[in-house]
């Protein structure tokens, strides 16, 4: 698709990957337009409609989705599955029916079997029920595929669907009952070293890899897939590379200067055991390869935290 000189509309551009999407069109020239939940209601046919006319977009980025971590995932399954399938299957839909040249959809790396091989290919998302913890979440996100690919196959809808794997970077949300294990980490240890905490105890046993794709490296992947893919298969975007909770753990309580003890309470869920994305697909299908090193991005972050911190 030519970019140039059409109108991109990404739901939930005011969320974490939203405003970093919303930038990278920017960027590019791209004329966009980020909606969040004030814009309207995802779930609501109507509204939906509604914004569809308002903005009058030639392709949608949808990324609207309700998110967080193992503990947010286990205390409200229902909304997780329901929010998230029912906005995804309503904006298909409308898209469809007014016409919309294009719409990629971007699902989660918790899709995948728990328990499947590393590195995981796209071709073996359906070999298995996602990991418990996240199970309906996942499933919803899954759905949508089967949602794409039938649109596809009975309209000729042109949906693509993109899987990433983990992200990080400036703007992640850092409330630890509802964020993810990077903004979590970094709060718990800025806050361990501000009040002389001389240990900090972590979920699980610390021994799970995760799969880690900086927020920008991810927002530009979805620039590239928009403009270079059309195709109906799944597509990972990811690092290809993993590292254990344990050491992201060591490396994060280094950069921010905690010298505490790092404590385990294995009476609590570790999540999936293993999680790396085979990333050649992407490489091959539009050309993307991730440009920014964990440890740079790491870096970075904790450098952006400290500095909110220090204005308050």
């Amino acid at each position: 698709m030519q970019l140039e000189g059409r109108r991109v509309l990404v739901t939930g551009g005011t969320g974490f990957l939203g405003r970093h999407v919303v930038d990278e069109f920017e960027v590019s020239g791209v004329d966009v337009v980020g909606v969040g939940r004030a814009d309207g209601d995802l779930r609501r046919t109507s509204e939906i409609s509604d914004l569809l006319r308002r903005t009058r977009p030639d392709a949608v980025v949808h990324l609207a989705a309700v998110v967080g971590g193992i503990g947010a995932n286990r205390q409200h399954p229902g909304r997780f599955f329901y929010d998230n399938a029912v906005m995804g299957i309503e904006l298909l839909e409308a898209c469809r029916q007014q016409g919309v040249d294009k719409v990629l959809v971007v699902g989660t790396a918790c899709s995948y079997p728990g328990t499947a091989p590393t590195p995981t290919r796209e071709s073996q998302l359906w070999d298995g029920y996602p990991e418990d913890t996240n199970a309906p979440y996942g499933l919803a996100k899954r759905m949508l595929l089967v949602q794409a690919q039938a649109y596809r196959q009975e309209y000729g809808s042109d949906i693509i669907y993109l899987i990433p794997t983990n992200l990080y970077g400036p703007g992640d949300n850092f409330d630890l009952d509802t964020g993810h294990v990077i903004p979590g980490l970094i709060r718990r240890f800025q806050e361990a070293r501000d009040a002389g905490q001389r240990e900090v105890t972590l979920w699980g046993d610390g021994s799970p890899t995760r799969d880690f794709l900086h927020v920008r490296d991810a927002a530009r992947a979805c620039r590239l897939a928009l403009a270079g893919y059309d195709g109906a298969e799944p597509v990972n975007v990811s690092s290809g590379s993993e590292i254990s909770i344990r050491e992201l753990a060591d490396v994060l309580a280094g950069l921010i200067g905690y010298s505490g003890v790092i404590g385990w309470d294995r009476s609590q869920p570790n999540g999936q055991a293993r999680r790396r994305l085979d990333p050649g697909r992407a490489q091959e299908a539009f050309g993307f390869s991730p440009s920014i090193r964990l440890e740079t991005g790491l870096r970075e972050l904790v450098a952006w935290c400290e500095q909110r911190t220090g204005q308050g």
